[in-house]
């Protein structure tokens, strides 16, 4: 006899869900690479215009006031004449690189702080809801059609339970044999809710933490006095553009006095021509260098520019900015240090921005490899959790039951590493040769700062020296020039001898613009090497 009658699902019904899937893949797959065509050029042979390239270029049309607004931070007068220490000002605060190295060392700070909180307890709250339906199967039985069975079936809609509670109460009765004729599916439908407090803290790590914690620490050093550099490299640029630019203008002024002399030359031989006193070749010869001083004033102008463009780029301002400088020509000359080079030397091991850098690199990487010892260690952590749960179920479309009741739980972790493929004794061997590389840039490091000073300090004397004999040089050109002017108009000297004594003045002159200009700039370059150009005023804590 038959209990239950199994449901049959054609084979035509089950197979409509999958192939309605298969196809929809089959059209994402198609739309997909339909898309990823238009994303790459097509042949490396030319350039192409990808999607969307002309709305990035309206944005950066649109974004270009914002662009002109943040790139002149400080207010420039037009009408005000400059001098170095405003210059200076006017860059430390406006230059974009200051801004980049102090976002840099604020993100260091932000990591101590995140390499930090691995000692605090980790806290989560979690919440969470949901429905889920699964089945059981259900089998169909056949029994033989004896009297008892025939009871069974008429007091009981379930005649498996039936037989089993008979076969309890009278373990001697002889039941009739069941059979499994078929089944089908018992669907359960489930509605669960929870929300649960965790805590999870690492107690014991044998010193990990605090290793990655003063690796942290280092790169902050490193980031605040990559600040300070880049204060450093800023001052010494406009320091340097500064004078570059004072000298382009010396340069014009000296090509435009060099223009004039040239134009007194060829009016003394036009006047010497006219008086049958000099030959027609000079007359040209005369034209010849007027037209050659004037392209060398042309020159000098566009030079003049450039060197102005420099400054400007160096304020961190637009190079249309109207900015007026201020000579350095009547400047007092920087005198020698009164330390002698090795105490100089000395100096710069013991303050240079670069070479603390690399101390606290060198101690950054020595954290690192304590870290990476760390993880042939245990690791001890306790938990725990509490919340409250809440299950109801419905079985065959009855009504829903269930219930909701508290739940909480504690624990002790000891995590014990005992084989990961070698990872941490490679990490560790990483860590290792960075420590050694960085022991290496650091001696590196010094040797450079060593050379540095040297040749600052050797350029500066040597350029201090060159003053004098610059003066005496311009000096003797100019009582020459007049004398060999005087004797051609005079008719005692030719003019390649004029010539020769006018450009012996122009090049006297800008040999000393340069001496002047390289003093100043050898000044500057020996104060950045050594470490105090710029140098911050030391904290309370030092």
């Amino acid at each position: 006899m038959s209990l239950h009658r199994p449901t049959v699902v054609s084979g035509r019904e089950s197979r409509l869900p999958l192939a309605g899937l298969l196809a929809l893949s089959l059209a994402l797959a198609a739309v997909t690479e339909m898309h990823g065509r238009d994303v790459v050029p097509p042949t490396p042979s030319q350039p192409w215009s990808p999607r969307q390239l002309g709305k990035y270029e309206q944005d950066l049309a649109a974004e270009t006031s914002q662009y002109r607004q943040d790139s002149t931070r400080v207010a420039i007068d037009p009408g005000k004449v400059y001098d170095l220490p405003e210059l200076i000002d006017i860059a430390e605060r406006n230059n974009p690189e200051t801004r980049i190295a102090w976002e840099r060392a604020r993100q260091a700070a932000a990591a101590v702080g995140l390499s930090e909180s691995a000692y605090y307890p980790y806290l989560v709250a979690s919440a969470g809801a949901g429905y889920a339906r699964a089945f059981l199967p259900f089998p169909s039985l056949a029994v033989d059609d004896g009297p008892l069975v025939q009871k069974l079936v008429r007091a009981s809609a379930n005649p498996q339970a039936a037989l089993q509670a008979l076969e309890k109460a009278n373990p001697n009765v002889a039941l009739p044999p069941v059979t499994i004729t078929g089944g089908s599916t018992l669907l359960i439908d489930s509605v669960a809710s929870n929300e649960t407090l965790s805590v999870k803290w690492l107690l014991i790590d044998f010193g990990q933490r605090g290793a990655v914690v003063d690796a942290a620490r280092q790169l902050l050093m490193m980031a605040n006095v990559g600040f300070n550099a880049t204060h450093q490299k800023i001052v010494f640029e406009v320091t340097r553009d500064f004078y570059e630019f004072g000298n382009a203008r010396e340069q014009v002024a000296v090509a435009q006095s060099a223009f004039r002399a040239a134009q007194t030359v060829e009016q003394a031989v036009k006047a010497r021509l006219d008086n049958g006193l000099a030959i027609k070749p000079e007359f040209l010869q005369a034209q010849q260098q007027s037209a050659q001083f004037a392209f060398e004033l042309e020159a000098a102008l566009g030079a003049e520019s450039d060197a102005q463009v420099a400054l400007v780029d160096s304020l961190g301002i637009l190079p249309t900015t109207r900015l007026q400088v201020a000579d350095f020509a009547d400047k007092p000359l920087p005198s020698i240090p009164q330390e002698s080079v090795d105490q100089l030397i000395d100096l710069a091991l013991s303050q240079r921005p670069d070479l603390v850098m690399e101390l606290a690199n060198l101690r950054a990487k020595q954290a690192a490899v304590l870290a990476a010892r760390a993880d042939f260690y245990p690791k001890i952590a306790v938990g725990a959790s509490v919340g409250d749960a809440t299950l109801n179920t419905s079985v065959a479309g009855s009504d829903y039951f269930g219930g909701q009741h508290s739940i909480y739980g504690a624990d002790v972790s000891v995590e014990v590493p005992i084989f990961d493929g070698f990872e941490r004794v490679q990490k560790l061997r990483v860590a290792e040769a960075d420590l050694r590389s960085a022991e290496s840039e650091l001696a590196e490091a010094r040797d450079s700062a060593v050379r540095e000073v040297w040749k600052a300090y050797t350029d500066f004397r040597t350029a201090l020296r060159e003053q004098d004999a610059a003066a005496k040089l311009i000096a003797a050109a100019d009582n020459a020039y007049s004398a060999v002017l005087e004797s051609y108009k005079n008719g005692l000297s030719t003019y390649p001898e004029v010539v020769n004594a006018e450009r012996d003045v122009s090049s006297a002159q800008n040999v000393g613009h340069n001496t002047r200009a390289a003093i100043f700039t050898s000044a500057a370059a020996l104060a950045l090497s050594v470490g105090e150009l710029a140098k911050p005023a030391p904290s309370r804590d030092q």
